[in-house]
C-alpha cells in the first residue's frame, strides 16, 4: 500500500506572526491597524481577528496552500459578491488595494479580508425562523443557478465522492491492508447504490456546508450565511438536509415551512429529497477525506485525535454499513412531499 510519502503533500503555512498579518492587511486595505490580532479556531485556514484604528472589526482569512487554486477561490468570492449585490445577507470579502479581493504573501498563500460580523447561531428553529431560512437559502440558490462555478467541485458520487475515497485509499492512513479492503468494499457498495439517483439532477452553485453554525442571526437584521468555504456545484437539497431535526420522513413540519419559504423565490424539485441518506453518506466520506487532508498537512487532527487507528477504521466502517442499510430502507421513502 502506497505510504503517506507516496503522494503530494500539502505545502504547510508559513509562519505568520503579528507583525506579518497587521502589515498585510494595512497595505492590502491601505489603513492603519490597532495593536489587536487575535488568531481564531479554524482547522484547515488560518483566521485573524484584527481591528482599524477606526474601530471598524475586520478578519483576515489565509487559505491553506494547495487546497485550492486561485481560481476556485475566485468562485467563492464572485458568488458572495453576486449575492451581497442582490441584498441576500452575506459577508463578502473587501475589495484590496489592487483591485481584486484576492492577495498573495510569499508567491502561494492567498488571503481575503472580511468585515467582522458579529452574531448568533441557533440549534433549532421556530416556525417563522424556518420560514426565513427557506427563503434566505432559496433566493440563494436562484442566484446560484444563474451561471455554473468553472472551478469548484461537483458534488456527485461519480465525482466528488469517488475522488475523495481514491485520496484516503492512496494516502496509505489506513494502515492494515485488510481493513483498507474493507473499507474500500463497504465504499463500492454506497457509490454502486447511490450514482443512479444523482441521474438528472439540477446542480448549480451552493453553499455545500449549510449547517447551524454557519447561519448566524445578527439582531435588528436578519440571518446570515457564512462561511463559503465549501462552496460547490451541487444539489439544491445540500443546503436544507444537515438544518432537519431528523429523517425525512421525520421532518415534514420543518421541510413544509422551509420549502414555503423557499419556493417563494426559487422552485425545488421535491424527487430529491430521496438523495437525503446518500448525501449523509457522502457527507462521512468528505469529512474522513477532510481529516486525512488535515493529518497528511499536519501530522495530526487536533479535532479527531484518535484519527487512522484501528479503533478508528472499525467504527467508520461500521457506521457506512449502518448508512448503506439505510439508504437502501428510505430510498423513495419521503412521505407525502413527493
Amino acid at each position: 500500500m502506497p505510504s503517506l510519502n507516496s503522494i503530494p503533500h500539502p505545502d504547510s503555512f508559513p509562519e505568520l506572526g503579528p507583525d506579518t498579518v497587521l502589515n498585510l492587511v494595512e497595505s492590502a486595505l491601505d489603513i492603519r491597524c490597532s495593536n489587536i490580532c487575535r488568531q481564531l479556531n479554524s482547522y484547515i485556514n488560518r483566521v485573524f481577528e484584527l481591528q482599524a484604528v477606526d474601530g471598524k472589526g475586520l478578519v483576515i482569512k489565509f487559505y491553506r496552500p494547495g487546497r485550492w487554486s486561485k481560481t476556485a477561490i475566485q468562485d467563492e468570492h464572485d458568488f458572495l459578491l453576486e449575492l451581497h449585490k442582490q441584498e441576500i445577507p452575506v459577508i463578502p470579502p473587501l475589495i484590496q488595494s489592487n483591485g481584486e479581493t484576492l492577495g498573495v504573501h510569499q508567491e502561494n498563500l492567498y488571503f481575503s479580508v472580511f468585515p467582522r460580523c458579529g452574531g448568533r447561531s441557533y440549534d433549532e428553529f421556530n416556525e417563522d425562523q424556518w420560514l426565513e431560512i427557506g427563503r434566505l437559502i432559496g433566493r440563494s440558490h436562484a442566484v446560484g443557478a444563474i451561471h455554473p462555478a468553472n472551478n469548484r467541485i461537483t458534488m456527485l458520487p461519480g465525482q466528488s465522492t469517488t475522488d475523495q475515497i481514491a485520496f484516503i485509499l492512496k494516502s496509505g492512513v489506513i494502515k492494515q491492508a485488510p481493513v483498507a479492503s474493507r473499507f474500500a468494499a463497504i465504499c463500492t457498495e454506497i457509490l454502486s447504490e447511490i450514482k443512479p439517483m444523482f441521474e438528472g439532477v439540477a446542480l448549480a452553485r451552493i453553499h455545500g456546508d449549510c449547517h447551524f453554525s454557519n447561519i448566524i442571526y445578527r439582531p435588528g437584521e436578519s440571518f446570515f450565511l457564512i462561511d463559503f468555504d465549501d462552496m460547490v456545484m451541487g444539489p439544491a437539497i445540500q443546503d436544507l438536509w444537515m438544518l432537519l431535526p431528523g429523517t425525512p420522513r421525520e421532518s415534514l413540519f420543518e421541510i413544509d415551512l422551509f420549502l414555503e419559504g423557499y419556493e417563494t423565490f426559487h422552485h425545488f424539485d421535491r424527487r430529491t429529497l430521496r438523495l437525503v441518506e446518500p448525501l449523509r453518506a457522502m457527507r462521512f466520506l468528505h469529512y474522513i477525506a477532510w481529516l486525512t487532508h488535515q493529518f497528511i498537512a499536519d501530522g495530526a487532527t487536533p479535532i479527531f485525535p484518535e484519527f487512522g487507528s484501528s479503533e478508528y477504521w472499525h467504527t467508520e466502517i461500521a457506521d457506512l454499513e449502518d448508512q448503506l442499510k439505510r439508504i437502501r430502507k428510505s430510498d423513495g421513502e419521503t412521505g407525502n412531499m413527493t
